[in-house]
């Protein structure tokens, strides 16, 4: 998308208002992950230092409308004085006369955090006289949360009525830059790799993908479905009985090109919420018992998935391949994650779609070896699906 950058806007003196994605974890009121706020961090030294007065405004949580002081911004900012290495001020609302007031305060290369936008129910509505309120607060906007781009809110897309110049920040023109080119100019062979737990959430993405790689990896869950739909016994394992048809369309339309677990990890006993899982059996895709449970990839799903990774140029990947928020049952996902490693290393553009995938290579310690990491699960997928992102698409174009 031809749409103005931060690189293009002359911010020195002018009050710069920019939606940062600081939907950070908090434990006993701290910041327990900064990686959201240091991804912001490129965008926001080039304002300061390029003399811009800078109002951040976020989300942070679901307080639904209501004020909730365990879901606010403010530890955000003390993280960000320490990141930074200078103040950062701090408005206890994001509209109205105490915002206002702050805004008046800053001096060129200052900052300001608002507090949490979805304080207001108005936020999330869209609504137009709050999103003229933000706008109020500012001479130019710059959009740096990719991982709420894919929400049409006042903060994203709103606001951008109000304002002449409308600019994306450098995190979404790279996440824009490599997912971009993955889709539309991807060194060959493509492959793109999908898990996660039910088939009806990547419907889109599957039927958008098939036509551009060169082949599809189907892993988590939702490969029990589509074994449902080659009419093979899958037990007691997840499945979608309303998406079975698809399914089966989906195997005939991508043919060789899709590529299914032929095992998985397999037990009789399972329960998610006391983490407990019986004895694992690897047992192949057309051997499942009637009172089994598939959990995970096999080892002969490992080595398949890493034969068809080995030699890809591009490989795009979202979705764990089991459930990997349990050690016993994670195996497969971390081969994955590490079979993306060892492409990366040979060359290879590797590409991960924010949400699970993205803190599975984080867990195992992968996450500075892969090209790029994207910060929105939600957003990367409706990329991937080939939508139109509401919070980019409301930019300025070039």
């Amino acid at each position: 998308m031809a749409k103005l950058t931060v690189s293009d806007l002359d911010v020195k003196g002018r009050r710069v208002l920019m939606r940062v994605d600081f939907n950070v974890p908090l434990e006993k009121g701290q910041v327990a992950n900064d990686k959201r706020l240091r991804a912001a961090l490129p965008t926001i030294r080039h304002i300061l230092e390029h003399g811009g007065k800078l109002i951040l405004m976020s989300h942070l949580g679901r307080p639904k409308g209501k004020r909730v002081p365990e879901l606010s911004l403010k530890p955000c900012a003390g993280v960000l004085e320490t990141l930074l290495g200078q103040p950062v001020a701090f408005s206890d609302d994001c509209i109205g006369p105490s915002a206002e007031a702050a805004v008046r305060a800053l001096s060129a290369g200052q900052v300001l955090l608002l507090e949490n936008l979805r304080f207001h129910k108005a936020e999330a509505d869209n609504d137009e006289t709050f999103a003229r309120a933000l706008a109020g607060l500012a001479d130019l906007y710059v959009n740096d949360a990719f991982g709420t781009a894919h929400r049409a809110h006042a903060s994203t897309e709103g606001v951008t009525r109000f304002m002449d110049r409308c600019a994306m920040g450098f995190l979404i023109e790279k996440e824009i830059a490599y997912l971009g080119d993955a889709l539309d100019a991807p060194k060959r062979p493509f492959v793109a790799i999908l898990g996660g737990a039910k088939i009806s959430g990547k419907i889109d993405v599957i039927d958008s993908l098939l036509p551009k790689v060169d082949r599809l990896v189907i892993g988590g869950g939702m490969a029990y479905t589509f074994f449902k739909a080659k009419e093979l016994e899958i037990g007691k394992s997840l499945v979608e009985p309303d998406k079975i048809d698809l399914a089966r369309s989906l195997l005939n339309k991508g043919g060789e090109k899709l590529v299914l677990p032929v095992d998985c990890m397999c037990t009789d006993r399972f329960d998610f919420d006391a983490r407990t899982v019986g004895k694992l059996v690897p047992t192949a895709a057309s051997d499942i018992p009637a009172d089994g449970i598939g959990l995970d990839i096999g080892p002969a799903s490992v080595s398949l998935f890493q034969s068809v990774l080995y030699g890809a140029q591009t490989i795009v990947w979202n979705g764990p391949m089991g459930v990997f928020e349990i050690d016993a049952t994670a195996g497969g996902t971390y081969a994955v994650a590490q079979a993306m490693a060892s492409a990366t290393e040979k060359g290879a553009v590797t590409i991960i779609g924010g949400g699970d995938s993205a803190s599975a290579v984080e867990k195992a310690g992968l996450a500075d070896r892969m090209t790029h990491i994207s910060t929105g699960g939600g957003a990367s997928l409706e990329f991937l699906e080939g939508r139109v992102l509401p919070g980019v698409a409301a930019l300025t174009d070039h």
